[in-house]
This record gives C-alpha cells, structure tokens and sequence, in this order.
C-alpha cells in the first residue's frame, strides 16, 4: 500500500492523485484517546489477526486498507461503528444496515458495544474483506 502520498495531508492512498477529503492524519491512540477504553480493546479486536495492512487515522476514525479501502472503524457516542466492504451480502445480530456499492461489492455497517461482540465470524468476514479489497 502506498503509492501516492498527498503533499498536503500527508496521507496515503491507492493511485496517484486520488480525490480525498485533505484532513491531516494522526495516530490510532489519538483517534480512541477520547473514547472509553473498551472502544480501542474492540479496535485492536477486529484488526489483531489480519496481515499488513495501512492504518490511516483522522480524526473521526480508522480507514483500513490493503490494496484499497475495506474498512472503516468509527467511535460514536454510543458504540463503534464497523463499516465493511464485502463482495456479497451477508446477515448478522450486530448488523445495522447494507447497502450495495455501484461497482459490486456491498457496504455492511455493525455497531459494536463489548469486545464480546467482535466474534469469529466478524474476524473471517474482515479477514476476507482484507484479502478482497
């Protein structure tokens, strides 16, 4: 990951020239800092088991990414939102809505309170996210 960082921002992205948001980056503490302490034991959860992959911290959250963007873990006031680009759709308890992406592949979104939460199949489907970007 890796080929073109914004002079400006200073953040990493895909292709060359990539349009982005320019906010400046910062440190996963900094982002869960703020946030109780259960937040960032979720966080290290979902991400402890996949390979390389790029941490791009800003301000509201983590955007994981391996060959491009599969993940985004964003601390809310009352839970941690996973975002998780999957090539097909798929059910589960902790689910709060889908919706599918224009060139294939859906958007998942799971609210998560307690490490708990963060289950096997989460890991495999984040895992398989990873591997899909």
């Amino acid at each position: 990951m890796g080929l073109w960082t914004c002079p400006q921002c200073d953040r990493e992205f895909a292709r060359a020239g990539q349009s982005h948001v320019c906010v400046p980056g910062c440190t996963v503490d900094e982002v869960f800092a703020p946030w109780p302490e259960s937040y960032r034991e979720i966080y290290d959860r979902l991400t402890e088991h996949l390979g390389p992959v790029h941490e791009d911290a800003v301000g509201v959250g983590v955007f994981l990414k391996s060959a491009g963007k599969f993940a985004e873990i964003r601390p809310k006031a009352r839970s941690v939102s996973l975002l998780l680009k999957l090539h097909r759709p798929v059910t589960h308890p902790r689910l709060g809505r889908s919706w599918p992406m224009s060139g294939g592949g859906y958007w998942h979104v799971f609210k998560l309170t307690q490490v708990e939460h963060v289950d096997d199949l989460l890991l495999e489907w984040m895992a398989e996210a990873c591997d899909g970007s």
